[in-house]
């Protein structure tokens, strides 16, 4: 080592100096006793309100356990789901039209476009749904043919044609896309217009542009309250039961009707909506994070991350390596 000034050896585990005065200043963590004040008197609460329930003598428990898994309920729980899905893949793509048509320059299909929506959004949903299912009450007979002449293609009863299984559709489906297409509107108009300048600089059609560069950046703006309307929409179903639609609740309804339980049974039609309603939101949270890849650099993790990391931090390392120091020797 000698004869060769300037060398510089690693000293391992070389004493590292304290570098803290007296001058230093201790952070002491704010003390907030309210924050704990209230959750315990929230805790309380949620206690007292779960003792309550539990040891109320007018519900019967074993009722609800009994009509849980009943065929039954399993029947309309599945009709549920099917009246949801169709209902809202076709509003959605109906919805779509619907907006496009709002922001054409043509002032026919704007006025109607508006006048859909005005006339579906001004109505409850419960008159739409009674007067689909009275439909054959207005027509006796649906006809397709030539209007104001004899000449008759095809021709069905209104009742065999207008089930209430297709009438609980046709009202929920219209309706929804009424407001759905709002959603699609307000996200169109929320992507930048030089988005559309440049695409018909480049010689793409309105509709092109419409479909493939406007609608995918508009999505980030659109899936959160689509994903709230599917949630409402597979809770509106059960207004169908005003129609004698076989879904969740009017099958609740019909078996408290004969065992007067109907309390209980409104207990289970509540868990089965809750369940499908959690479920529900488990697609929607993975949309969110694909259609908002772009807007932000570093996405929340996601549940199965979180437990992941969680886990990772509880499995020891490896042994850190010991510290070194540069020491010059002359």
């Amino acid at each position: 080592m000698s004869g060769q000034a300037g060398s510089a050896l690693a000293v391992s585990a070389a004493p590292i100096p304290n570098l803290t005065t007296d001058d230093d200043v201790d952070a002491i963590p704010l003390r907030r006793p309210w924050r704990w004040v209230s959750a315990v008197a929230v805790l309380a609460l949620v206690v007292s309100f779960v003792i309550v329930i539990a040891t109320n003598p007018n519900l019967d428990f074993d009722t609800v356990g009994e009509f849980l898994f009943d065929p039954r309920i399993l029947e309309g729980v599945w009709l549920t789901i099917l009246i949801t899905v169709i209902s809202m893949v076709v509003s959605t793509l109906l919805a779509i039209v619907i907006a496009a048509m709002r922001l054409a320059s043509n002032p026919v299909l704007t006025t109607v476009a508006w006048f859909y929506v005005w006339a579906f959004r001004g109505t409850p949903v419960l008159v739409q749904i009674v007067l689909w299912g009275y439909l054959g009450l207005l027509f006796d007979r649906v006809t397709l043919g030539v209007p104001l002449t004899d000449v008759v293609f095809w021709q069905m009863d209104t009742n065999a044609l207008v089930t209430p299984f297709v009438a609980g559709l046709l009202a929920l489906t219209l309706n929804q896309a009424a407001y759905s297409s709002e959603i699609v509107r307000a996200g169109m108009m929320s992507v930048d217009e030089g988005q559309r300048e440049a695409a018909y600089s480049l010689g793409m059609s309105p509709l092109y542009t419409f479909r493939r560069v406007l609608l995918p950046q508009a999505m980030r703006v659109i899936i959160p309250p689509m994903g709230n309307e599917l949630i409402s929409m597979l809770k509106n179903t059960s207004l169908l039961s005003v129609i004698a639609v076989l879904e969740l609740y009017t099958q609740a309804s019909m078996i408290s009707s004969s065992n007067l339980k109907q309390v209980e049974l409104l207990i289970v039609v509540s868990l089965w909506y809750l369940f499908m309603t959690s479920v529900l939101s488990v697609p929607q949270y993975y949309l969110e994070r694909r259609f908002g890849r772009g807007s932000s650099r570093n996405l929340p993790p996601t549940p199965l991350q979180r437990v992941r990391a969680a886990l990772a931090r509880r499995q020891p390392g490896p042994e850190p390596a010991p510290e070194t120091q540069i020491v010059s020797v002359p």
